[in-house]
């Protein structure tokens, strides 16, 4: 069992009045933590699931009476996939403000019905966490920093869902059953997608592209849709926890990008059974985009598993001056470049350093990446 960094998290805020709300998306192991924290505890627990028919009826358009005898002698109730019940929202809050004496749980692969019907209710009354697929420092703890270092590899092509990684020797024809439709369960079944063909061939341009900043515009001239259908697809996409966008710093350089962004996948293995590439490294063209990808991905994980709140941006002019990533706290601006080859190092543009004369920076590479995401 590869310890899950929240699950102490989770634990040290049980039983004091808050529901707990885990996000993630499908296969990134929110059942199996249930399962541990389930094996944790000792009181009475009530697992629920909401891909399951009945558990839907019994938790749909129902009062606090139905649910206090539903409920009745468990102390802790699960509900895993809460998404997939019909205003999973309204019965949340009805337990949360009627039966007080019960701890809830809720997991959510999409956060379409979930967070936004829960939202303003629940606000102040309820904890959110985030689980993403493994991390580079869940499954260095797991397995010591050499044998990680030896994966790395591996890692930046099949990605680091639970199953890839416990696994290996299935990892294509479990990212090929993830890519199909699995991971997009919920996007098919609550946003009337009249258009299947088109959002394949929008998955594989923004595949294509990572790394790279997109244009809703060109995206829509590539598929063939208008760019408005194009940003509803990319917003789809993000709230099932797929992919995930990063904006330009732009606040007082004439000539920096305005309004643009990066969009990243949250698993490079998913990223690349979308485009069906899974071949070694030395033969590929894109190793760059694939260590972009890998590091912004995983310091992502690593903000939300820490609960670091900071301000994140890439930074590039008209003149094609660049900097990878950036991160704000407290006033101060950390800038990173990622180099693949360790021989390689970065350089800060004379323009962001006068721009910007509070920053730090450093060049990330396969030699130095574990301090980057600890």
């Amino acid at each position: 069992m590869i310890k899950r960094r929240i699950f102490t998290s989770i634990k040290e805020n049980l039983f004091k009045g808050k529901v707990i709300i885990i996000y993630g998306p499908r296969q990134s192991g929110k059942t199996t933590l249930l399962n541990e924290i389930k094996d944790s505890l000792t009181e009475n627990i009530l697992m629920l699931d909401g891909d399951e028919p009945d558990t839907r009826q019994k938790l749909t358009n129902v009062t606090s009476s139905q649910l206090k005898t539903f409920f009745s002698g468990f102390d802790v109730v699960m509900i895993d996939e809460a998404q997939r019940i019909e205003n999973i929202g309204l019965t949340i809050k009805l337990i949360a403000d009627k039966i007080k004496n019960i701890q809830l749980i809720a997991t959510g692969s999409s956060s379409f019905e979930l967070a936004n019907k829960i939202m303003e209710p629940l606000t102040g009354r309820k904890i959110e966490y985030h689980l993403f697929p493994f991390s580079i420092s869940e499954l260095k703890s797991e397995h010591g920093e050499t044998e990680e270092k030896r994966q790395l590899e591996n890692r930046l092509i099949y990605g680091m869902y639970p199953e890839v990684v416990t696994n290996p020797g299935n990892a294509y024809q479990t990212l090929k059953s993830l890519t199909t439709s699995y991971l997009y369960k919920d996007i098919l079944a609550y946003n009337d997608l009249r258009k299947p063909e088109l959002f394949s061939l929008l998955l594989e341009a923004l595949a294509l592209q990572v790394g790279s900043e997109v244009s809703f515009h060109e995206l829509g001239q590539i598929v063939h849709a208008d760019p408005v259908t194009i940003e509803r697809y990319i917003y789809m996409l993000e709230q099932a926890f797929v992919i995930f966008r990063l904006r330009a710093l732009s606040r007082n350089v004439r000539n920096e990008l305005k309004k643009s962004r990066k969009i990243y996948f949250t698993d490079n293995g998913v990223r690349n059974a979308i485009i069906a590439n899974f071949s070694p490294l030395n033969l590929r063209t894109d190793k760059g985009a694939l260590w972009e990808n890998f590091l912004v991905c995983e310091r992502y994980k690593v903000l939300h598993q820490y609960n670091l709140f900071v301000n994140t941006w890439f930074w590039r002019t008209t003149q094609q001056q660049e900097i990878d990533y950036l991160e704000e706290k407290d006033g101060h601006l950390f800038a990173w470049e990622f180099k693949i080859n360790p021989l390689k190092k970065g350089r800060l543009p004379k323009t962001f350093s006068a721009a910007y004369p509070n920053h730090s920076f450093d060049t990330i590479t396969p030699e130095n990446y574990f301090s980057f995401l600890e």
